[in-house]
């Protein structure tokens, strides 16, 4: 029912569509009704012989018209070649219904396009505004295999689950009621003893289809896994290479997806399994109403007419379909569910870190950052304790200490890209969490150690914080960045498309326009976290030249893997098991003969 509501919520922001898709598919049952009406009076005309006359009449009626319509006919067969002028009107009035039954249906499936694209676009645009918004310690702990998995194969899904809500719930309702509503015009009897036999039918096939949710499941979640291994494997592609770690990855890969066609296998052959089900339901009721309406007509005990009950038979046959594509459809919904509900859980992720309700306005860094007393645990585990801090306007300030130390999540609060624990973070003597996040994140800017960019042209990427920059911009803050001479010597220049996560650039070329998008940006507040660590001697030094450049007047906060690019900082705090252990300027701690000047010899042997 979740998932029903969920759809019906999407399916709620288009009524117009909606009402007119209903009414397209009432007068194209209407229609389909009327064709089949006609029966009767077929019936009649046929059996009656070459060469008598008779009052056209049945049970099945729609007010005055059909009064009037077989007053018609009973006047044409009087006359000569009667029969003949009667069977044309009525095949000619069968083939118009027919023709208007199908001008409606296409219009109505002409309405439900966009209903059903739009439904799908709306999911999706949802899914990755939440994606936006979410920390980025959701990323951490979320396989990035999955969430593509649920933006594609249970999107796909659910556009399947979404047709067949719609054409199950505004159409073949309609289409079983109306011809419902004729049978039991022409035999409250026998639609009774039919209504009697539905709901046994609607049982086994609810069943069935219940299951099948909890196998889909299981689907989109090995989908998921499918996923990640691929992920994995084109960014790992090299690496794989080099360890000859070929078939470690393709044996992995084959069990997943072994697993997943075993379990496909499963899904597809309890959903194929709907419509024979349905279908032998259907032809069961048919022959109970075959005959328990032929033995009343054998007894003569049964108030309709041969023709009305041929009719009555006709009509409950053309239920059948619309049966089965109910029961078809519930199949559908179901396997569409689990896919629904995987989406939910992305779409109602508890986002830990939200704007305020009545955000302080933060038009320009002041004077300081300052952690008082904070505390950090993500999830189960502590990873800062008590941290002290003040960093003011135009200081540099160094955080070193060993891998897990608590560096990066330290300066991962100042941006909030996590919230605090406990304590306080303040910006200007007041709290971040009252400041707006992107008018805080306005402030700063982030170089990191791995280049992150993305698959668009150079001048793209270095507009990526300031999207309306003018190309004389872009090309100072490449200038400042070291990085305008190997731009221009490009055969694109500025518009030269630079590959998936500029993969046909080097490191350093990469690592430079990193530099160059924060320079464009021109914060108040710079958040580096070492960018030199992984480059050659050569790019090292252009981009150690670029960066400071780009610190110059700025209050920085620099993570430091190689201690000589920060022995110039104005406060080096040195970390240890996420508590600050040490701090001070470089000559003050080489002389205190603590922790850092540990680290500094051992870089120094190295």
């Amino acid at each position: 029912m979740n998932s029903l509501r969920t759809i019906l919520r999407y399916i709620s922001r288009y009524p117009k569509l909606v009402a007119l898709y209903f009414a397209l598919n009432l007068l194209s049952a209407l229609f389909s009704l009327i064709s089949l009406a006609m029966l009767t009076p077929f019936l009649m005309l046929i059996f009656e012989g070459p060469g008598g006359s008779k009052l056209f009449s049945s049970r099945f009626r729609l007010g005055s018209v059909t009064d009037h319509f077989f007053e018609y006919l009973t006047n044409l067969v009087s006359t000569d070649e009667g029969k003949v002028k009667a069977l044309a009107v009525i095949c000619l009035i069968v083939v118009l219904a027919i023709l208007l039954k199908n001008l409606f249906l296409y219009m109505a499936m002409y309405v439900l396009a966009p209903i059903r694209n739009s439904i799908v676009n709306d999911m999706r645009t949802d899914m990755f505004g939440k994606i936006l918004t979410l920390p980025v310690g959701y990323f951490s702990e979320q396989r990035k295999g999955d969430i593509m998995s649920k933006l594609t194969n249970d999107l796909q899904d659910v556009e399947f689950s979404a047709i067949s809500f719609l054409e199950t719930f505004f159409r073949e309702p309609i289409t079983i009621i109306l011809y419902l509503w004729a049978m039991i015009r022409l035999s409250p009897e026998l639609s009774i003893f039919l209504l009697l036999f539905l709901p046994i039918a609607g049982l086994i096939i609810g069943r069935i289809g219940r299951s099948l949710k909890k196998v889909s499941t299981r689907v989109q979640e090995k989908l998921g896994d499918i996923l990640s291994i691929i992920e994995e494997t084109l960014g790992g592609i090299r690496v794989v290479k080099a360890f000859n770690a070929e078939t470690v990855q393709r044996d992995k890969f084959d069990k997943e997806n072994h697993t997943l066609l075993q379990i496909k296998n499963k899904a597809n052959r309890r959903r194929d399994l709907a419509s024979p089900m349905s279908e032998t339901l259907g032809i069961l009721a048919v022959a109970c109403v075959l005959y328990y309406g032929g033995r009343l007509v054998l007894h003569n005990s049964f108030s309709l007419t041969g023709p009305d009950f041929l009719t009555y038979i006709a009509i409950f046959t053309q239920i059948i379909n619309p049966l089965k594509s109910f029961s078809t459809a519930s199949y559908n919904i179901q396997k569409g569910a689990a896919s629904i509900d995987r989406i939910q859980q992305l779409i109602h992720v508890v986002d830990t870190v939200k704007d305020p309700v009545d955000p302080v306005p933060l038009n320009t860094f002041q004077h300081s950052i300052e952690f008082r007393k904070v505390f950090f645990s993500y999830q189960e585990k502590e990873v800062l304790f008590d941290i002290n801090l003040s960093i003011g306007k135009g200081k540099t300030v160094a955080l070193v200490g060993s891998s897990g130390a608590g560096k990066s999540t330290l300066a991962d609060l100042i941006p909030r890209f996590h919230d605090v624990s406990s304590g306080e973070l303040l910006i200007d003597g007041k709290d971040i969490r009252h400041y707006g996040i992107r008018a805080l994140r306005e402030q700063m800017g982030i170089v990191t150690q791995e280049p992150v960019l993305f698959n668009d042209t150079i001048a793209a990427n270095i507009a990526l914080g300031k999207p309306g920059a003018s190309m004389v911009e872009i090309e100072q803050a490449a200038r400042i960045a070291n990085a305008h001479e190997f731009i221009i010597s490009k055969e694109g220049g500025y518009t030269s498309n630079i590959g998936d996560r500029g993969s046909k650039l080097s490191g350093g070329e990469r690592q430079r326009l990193t530099i160059a998008r924060a320079v464009l940006k021109n914060p108040p507040i710079l958040i580096l976290d070492e960018a030199t660590s992984s480059l050659d001697t050569e790019s090292e030094r252009l981009v150690q030249d670029a960066i400071n450049h780009l610190m110059k007047d700025r209050t920085s906060v620099v993570i430091a893997h190689r201690l000589s690019t920060v022995r110039h900082a104005d406060e080096i705090v040195v970390l240890s098991k996420g508590r600050i252990v040490e701090r001070g300027r470089h000559e003050e701690l080489i002389a205190a003969g603590g922790m850092y000047k540990k680290l500094v010899d051992m870089q120094e042997v190295k």
